[in-house]
């Protein structure tokens, strides 16, 4: 399931990263690339105002990275978003500790999780979101093998 990121309202809720820090964007864009990479998903996240390091390119491993303009906010922006993906929107997970960013999300159809409970998906110990690959289906030689097996054990009885 891809997720909608507010990226200002989720850095104060990871450990060791502060919105005073200068490269504050970049370090939390490592990090939803780290985790997209464990939980084989997408993340579009949106910042009021930011500015990526020299060192940085945007984006990328499954990141998106916007960066919202004044007047607008990534409150905004957003709310914008899921009003564009329409009734996809139940596919998405929209992360923001903002009261009214999670209300805009359930209204749209979309999960909603604080910044903190997302925060500890981030960390390379929490345990991957991503489903194992279920086993094939039986074929017909496995099925009548076990049949047969079945039977014989109630023969037994």
């Amino acid at each position: 399931m891809p997720y909608l990121v507010d990226g200002h309202n989720l850095i104060p809720s990871i450990p060791g990263l502060r919105l005073s820090d200068p490269d504050d964007e970049s370090q939390l864009i490592g990090l939803l690339q780290a985790f997209c990479a464990r939980a084989r998903t997408r993340v579009t996240v949106y910042f009021d105002r930011g500015v990526l390091g020299p060192a940085l390119t945007p984006g990328g491993g499954g990141v998106t990275v916007r960066f919202v303009r004044l007047p607008r906010t990534a409150d905004e922006a957003i709310a914008a978003h899921l009003n564009r993906l329409g009734g996809e929107a139940r596919n998405w997970t929209v992360v923001s500790s903002d009261g009214e960013v999670r209300s805009a999300a359930r209204r749209a159809g979309a999960r909603a999780l604080t910044s903190p409970a997302f925060a500890l998906r981030l960390s390379p110990a929490a345990p991957s979101q991503a489903r194992e690959k279920p086993e094939a289906p039986a074929n017909k030689e496995e099925v009548a093998y076990w049949e047969r097996q079945f039977r014989q054990s109630r023969r037994r009885r």
